[in-house]
C-alpha cells in the first residue's frame, strides 16, 4: 500500500490506488495525428538559429563555472539561464536541466558529473524567461493559449528545451551523441515530449513528471497548475488541445534508456497520471519509488540522496572519453 501521510488536503493525494494498480494505469488513445503534430513543433524548433550568449559570472562552485546562458526560441522568445561548464577537462556530454514549476532562482551546482556540461534554461514566462503577456504563475501560464494546441504555451516550453539543444550542439558540436535531459514535474512532462520525438537525446530522467492521462488529471482533485485546467469551464475546448499535451501518448515514443522517478503520494501531480506515462514508455526503463512528490515527509532526504547517486550513475557515460 501506498505510504499514509498526515496532512491537510481535502482528497486523498495517493487517490486509493496500491502500486500495483498504479503499474497497470493504461495511457490514453492518441489523436491520429499525434505524431505529426509533435514531429511538426520539433521541425519548427530545429530551424531556430540559436545565437547563443554567454557571460562568466566569475564564479566557481563544487568544481563547476557558472555561466550566465540567453539562446533564442521559437515565436522569437529570448529564453534566459545558466550553463555550468566543468572547472576542468574537456566537455565529452552534456544534459539539459528542465525545471518545475516553481522556476529557477539559482543553478543547482551540486551535480557530480565529469566531462558534462549542464544547460539550466528557464522555459518561456518564467524566471529568466518572463516574456509577457505569459503568465509566471503555474495556475495560469499553463491556460495560456490553451484555445490553440498550435500557439499553447506548453508546446512553446518543449520548443524551447529542443532550442536548448541548437544552443549546446553551437557550443559543443561533439556532444552529438550524448546529450541527456533530466526532468522535474513540469520539466519532467515537458522532458518526456521533447525526449520522445529528438533523437538527439540519447538518455533520459523525469522526476515525477505530469501531463500523463488527460482524462485522469481532469478527474482527480490537485493542488497547482492542474488545478486550473479543473476549474477550466470550456472542457469542450480542453478536450480538443490537451490530448495533444498527455505525456501518456508520447512515452511510446521513448525507446532508448529512461529512469523514472514516481511518487506513490502526490498532492501536485497524481500518481495514476505519472505511472501511466511510465507504463506506457518503451525501451530499457526503469523505476524509482519516492513515498511522497511535492510533499515533505520522513526519510524524504535519504531517499532523494539515494535516487541522486542512481541519477548521476545513469548519466556518467555521457562524459566518458572511453565511450562509443
Amino acid at each position: 500500500m501506498p505510504a499514509r501521510f498526515k496532512h491537510d488536503y481535502r482528497f486523498d493525494p495517493s487517490y486509493g490506488y496500491t502500486l500495483s494498480q498504479l503499474k497497470q494505469v493504461a495511457a490514453s488513445s492518441a489523436p491520429d495525428d499525434f505524431a505529426q503534430f509533435w514531429q511538426q513543433q520539433y521541425q519548427q524548433a530545429l530551424a531556430v538559429k540559436p545565437f547563443l550568449s554567454l557571460q562568466d559570472t566569475g564564479l566557481v562552485k563544487n568544481h563547476w563555472r557558472v555561466f550566465d546562458c540567453y539562446y533564442d526560441s521559437t515565436d522569437g522568445v529570448r529564453i534566459g539561464g545558466w550553463l555550468l561548464l566543468p572547472e576542468k577537462g574537456r566537455v565529452n556530454g552534456a544534459i539539459v536541466w528542465a525545471h518545475g514549476y516553481g522556476g529557477i532562482g539559482s543553478p543547482d551546482t551540486s551535480w557530480k558529473l565529469s566531462n558534462t556540461a549542464i544547460l539550466m534554461p528557464c522555459v518561456r514566462g518564467i524566471s529568466r524567461s518572463v516574456h509577457p503577456p505569459i503568465s509566471s504563475s503555474p495556475y495560469w501560464h499553463i491556460l495560456h493559449n490553451i484555445q490553440d494546441k498550435q500557439q499553447y504555451v506548453i508546446g512553446g516550453c518543449v520548443q524551447d528545451l529542443w532550442c536548448g539543444v541548437n544552443a549546446l550542439l553551437s557550443l559543443f558540436p561533439q556532444i552529438k551523441k550524448r546529450i541527456g535531459l533530466i526532468g522535474s514535474s513540469l520539466g519532467g512532462g515537458l522532458g518526456v515530449f521533447a525526449s520522445a520525438f529528438d533523437k538527439r537525446i540519447q538518455r533520459y530522467h523525469f522526476h515525477v513528471p505530469t501531463f500523463g492521462n488527460v482524462a485522469l488529471r481532469l478527474q482527480m482533485p490537485t493542488v497547482g497548475s492542474t488545478e486550473a485546467l479543473i476549474d477550466f469551464e470550456d472542457k469542450a475546448l480542453l478536450a480538443q488541445t490537451l490530448p495533444y499535451f498527455d505525456t501518456s501518448c508520447a512515452a511510446p515514443y521513448l525507446r532508448l534508456p529512461s529512469l523514472w522517478a514516481l511518487a506513490l503520494f502526490d498532492p501536485h501531480v497524481a500518481p495514476p497520471g505519472q505511472f501511466s506515462a511510465f507504463n506506457a514508455a518503451k525501451g530499457d526503463k526503469r523505476s524509482f519509488l519516492l513515498d511522497a512528490g511535492h510533499f515533505n515527509y520522513s526519510g524524504e532526504r535519504k531517499q532523494q540522496r539515494e535516487l541522486r547517486k542512481q541519477v548521476e550513475a545513469f548519466f556518467a557515460v555521457l562524459g566518458d572519453c572511453h565511450a562509443p
